[in-house]
């Protein structure tokens, strides 16, 4: 026999083999001796069990079993293809087994933007490790969002309206916006806690490429506050520095609810007017890619993060995702 290339196709290729569904309902079966409890230890039902035994009768044109009324005895013929197939069936098991160990050696790649790695998963990867010292995690921080789901990536959370074409996306946290000071910059600046005052105070703002990133003037807008002239504003281009530049007392900084929660539950950082937020309509999403099947480590890893989410500290009643 040819195959398409020209070659010859070697004998054992042509030969039929049932599908494997069918020798492993039979080996149960053969082990338990009754379709009953074939069908409870493969959580599948009776009538299933039954089925693809006799289909893999069928196969061969033998009876693997002889049938009473109540009960299944193996025939000769069974007795003997078990014998056969059970060795078999056990080193597909051990196969399987060795290279689901070696998928749990091979870290999971997980994407995130540089304000979500630094702030949220980064303070939280050591307890993830000491629980998980079977899992291997790396960490890839980018605002590009095309190096965020490229094909190498298992897990990406990214910014957005939870559409992503190709992906399946599951809100992990919202997003409100509020000031954050540090304590010191708050004794120093006791007015910070009058809204009509922020904009002639110190302020730390962030150059993002992305256009509808919330800024100061936005914010106060929103708010209801004049925001026409800012007195003193400080630039950085990663969101993680203006945070670190507000720990350090520079000045006041938005903050993002669930990225600075650490850090105002540490009270490294506070909100100087605690009831003044700003809610939209975008969240941060963990994107699955559909094209491919999920690994059982990279499942495990969005287990994880999604745990994080459901114990997450909620704000106010809006009905913007939270």
């Amino acid at each position: 026999m040819i195959d398409r290339t020209g070659e010859a196709t070697p004998e054992k290729w042509r030969k039929s083999l049932p599908p494997l569904d069918y020798l492993l309902a039979f080996e149960v079966t053969a082990q338990t001796g009754s379709f009953a409890a074939a069908a409870k230890q493969m959580r599948i039902s009776e009538t299933a069990i039954a089925r693809k035994v006799k289909l893999l009768e069928g196969h061969f044109g033998l009876s693997f079993f002889d049938r009473k009324h109540r009960s299944i005895t193996l025939s000769k013929q069974g007795t003997e293809f078990l014998s056969r197939i059970s060795p078999a069936l056990d080193m597909l098991r051990a196969a399987a087994d060795d290279t689901g160990g070696l998928s749990y050696k091979r870290p999971i790649v997980l994407a995130a933007t540089n304000s979500v790695a630094a702030l949220w998963l980064t303070p939280r990867l050591h307890a993830f490790r000491k629980a998980n010292t079977h899992l291997k995690i790396m960490l890839l921080a980018s605002d590009n969002d095309a190096e965020c789901l490229a094909d190498a990536v298992d897990l990406t959370i990214l910014r957005g309206d939870g559409i992503w074409p190709g992906y399946q996306s599951t809100l992990l946290f919202g997003e409100t916006i509020f000031p954050v000071c540090s304590p010191d910059f708050l004794a120093q600046h006791p007015e910070a806690t009058d809204l009509a005052q922020l904009p002639g105070l110190p302020l730390i703002e962030v150059a993002s490429a992305h256009t509808e990133w919330m800024n100061w003037r936005t914010w106060l807008g929103q708010k209801g506050a004049e925001a026409l002239n800012f007195d003193d504003v400080m630039l950085f281009n990663t969101y993680p520095l203006s945070i670190y530049a507000a720990i350090d007392g520079l000045g006041l900084a938005l903050g993002w609810g669930h990225l600075v929660d650490q850090l105002l539950e540490s009270g490294k950082l506070v909100r100087p007017i605690p009831e003044s937020a700003v809610r939209t309509n975008h969240g941060y999403y963990l994107l699955t890619p559909e094209r491919r099947k999920q690994t059982a480590p990279a499942s495990d890893v969005a287990d994880w993060l999604m745990d994080i989410s459901a114990r997450r500290r909620r704000y106010g009643t809006d009905p913007s995702p939270e």
